[in-house]
């Protein structure tokens, strides 16, 4: 019996540690998609993201979801407990998580980019101020000297103030550049919001991995002192002489696996509070409670063509894959223009003279007319590679159609699947419960050995992990479907029933 009550307790914490590692691969698959905005035109195809490694992946919008379990703390910590409620810890991750902080530095890159093309299609205005002293050899220059003209002239001095202007009248290749850029800010800022989602979803998880270790902890407590309650009535009985010592022996085992077990959950508890503070931004060293327990709660009620046309609608990741076939759509477009004449104005206004007492307004004003003839099949080079790029996206916006439709029926299904779970988990901790009463009767009555009891104890705390990891999955099916719809920061709260 004692290694097979060992047995048990390994065999628990390792179904623990797979249940754990399953519900965060299934919220990071639950609809992570986009691509880094400041690398929109680099990442050419959708990839599932994937648990954070040694080289974190990276999702179809280029969203490395390493940098979401990290953040930048804010702070100092305080000697009180802080109460931290599932709205806290949103708030605090959409704030200081350092995804999204690096999601904003994207952003401002965009924008950035967007500006400099517009920069060609503005007027450039600059000033210039000159003051010259010259002597120059007419000889040097091939200029006779004329009679009664000295050979060397000067020194003599000349002063110049002038403004100058540079606009484009008609360049479609730089009008072109500036739409593409404009919509790779939109895709940008498409991308921070898909951001925002990704955030509210793994912070959501982490709180939910730490309310059920919470939960853990209670459970292995009280299955501690009904192991201790077990173990004393059978050295009462053993020391009556009703009972063999064996019995007193069983019940010492499950004590002893009790309290390895509610090491080992503890443990767990405390490591998960760890992965939520960093997540969060949390100072170091703060110490908080849960304040949301987050019990069963059914979801609410969504119809799937609903929910399939809502996310098609509202999500970031969808929204900003449109923005780039329309961004590779201006730039095919500016590499057609290429071939196409443009026009130019070119102006200087100034005063120029001996010296500034003594000087006079001068002015120039050109406008060229540049007519392309041959760029050695340059144009026809861009035109090919501007093409492949607006297909490659067209396919991408394609594949995510489909990919956000896979998602949302599969996150119904495993909402369904989770509920039915958690009803059935529930009438086994109510069975397994009825099961080590009576066996606790029937030892106490001399009808039975504590065999009964000890393997009632088990399958009552293997009922309520069961239970608890029913209710955990149930939960991250609802915030998984918040998120493959596309509502995760708007309606988490309202899908998981937190205050």
């Amino acid at each position: 019996w004692c290694l097979d009550d060992n047995t048990m307790v390994l065999f628990a914490s390792k179904r623990q540690r797979r249940l754990n590692l399953l519900g965060i691969v299934a919220l990071l698959l639950a609809g992570l998609s986009a691509s880094s905005p400041a690398q929109i035109a680099s990442f050419p195809t959708s990839q599932a993201p994937s648990l954070p490694s040694s080289e974190p992946p990276a999702t179809a919008s280029g969203i490395t979801t390493g940098n979401f379990t990290g953040s930048v703390a804010a702070g100092k910590a305080s000697p009180a407990v802080l109460p931290l409620t599932l709205k806290d810890a949103l708030d605090r991750g959409l704030q200081q998580n350092l995804g999204l902080v690096l999601a904003g530095v994207d952003v401002r890159s965009a924008r950035a980019a967007r500006l400099k093309a517009l920069s060609k299609l503005l007027p450039n205005v600059s000033a210039k101020l000159t003051e010259s002293v010259q002597q120059n050899n007419l000889a040097a220059f091939g200029l006779p000297a004329f009679p009664g003209t000295p050979q060397i002239v000067g020194p003599f001095s000349l002063s110049d103030a002038r403004a100058f202007v540079s606009q484009p009248l008609l360049d479609l290749t730089a009008l072109n550049d500036e739409r593409s850029a404009a919509f790779r800010e939109h895709a940008a800022e498409f991308s921070n919001a898909d951001a925002r989602e990704i955030v509210v979803l793994i912070v959501a998880n982490l709180y939910l991995q730490a309310v059920a270790g919470e939960s853990r902890v209670q459970a292995a407590q009280s299955q501690l002192q009904t192991a201790k309650s077990s173990f004393d009535q059978a050295s009462h009985m053993r020391n009556a002489g009703v009972v063999a010592g064996i019995d007193v022996l069983r019940a010492q085992v499950e004590l002893q696996a009790r309290q390895q077990r509610l090491l080992s959950v503890q443990n767990d508890f405390a490591k998960a509070k760890l992965d939520l503070a960093r997540a969060i931004g949390l100072p170091a060293g703060q110490e908080f409670d849960l304040a949301d327990k987050m019990p069963y709660a059914p979801a609410p009620v969504i119809n799937l063509e609903t929910a399939l046309e809502h996310a098609l609608q509202q999500r970031a990741d969808y929204l900003r894959a449109q923005m780039l076939v329309r961004a590779a759509e201006a730039s095919r477009r500016a590499a057609i223009s290429e071939a196409l004449p443009s026009t130019k104005f070119d102006g200087n206004y100034g005063d120029i003279g001996r010296t500034f007492g003594n000087s006079h307004g001068t002015f120039g004003a050109d406008a060229a007319l540049n007519i392309p003839i041959f760029q050695g099949g340059k144009v026809a080079a861009d035109t090919e590679q501007a093409s492949a790029v607006l297909a490659q996206r067209r396919d991408e916006l394609d594949n995510l159609r489909g990919q956000i439709d896979a998602e949302v029926r599969k996150a119904f299904l495993d909402l369904q699947a989770a509920s039915e779970q958690v009803e059935v988990t529930r009438q086994e901790v109510d069975l397994a419960t009825q099961t080590l009463t009576q066996s606790r009767d029937r030892f106490a009555a001399g009808v039975a050995d504590n065999l009964e009891v000890v393997q009632a104890q088990e399958a009552l705390a293997n009922a309520n992990e069961a239970y608890i990891d029913s209710v955990y999955a149930h939960n991250v099916a609802k915030a998984s479907l918040a998120r493959v719809v596309g509502v995760a920061e708007k309606s988490v709260k309202e899908f998981l029933g937190a205050r």
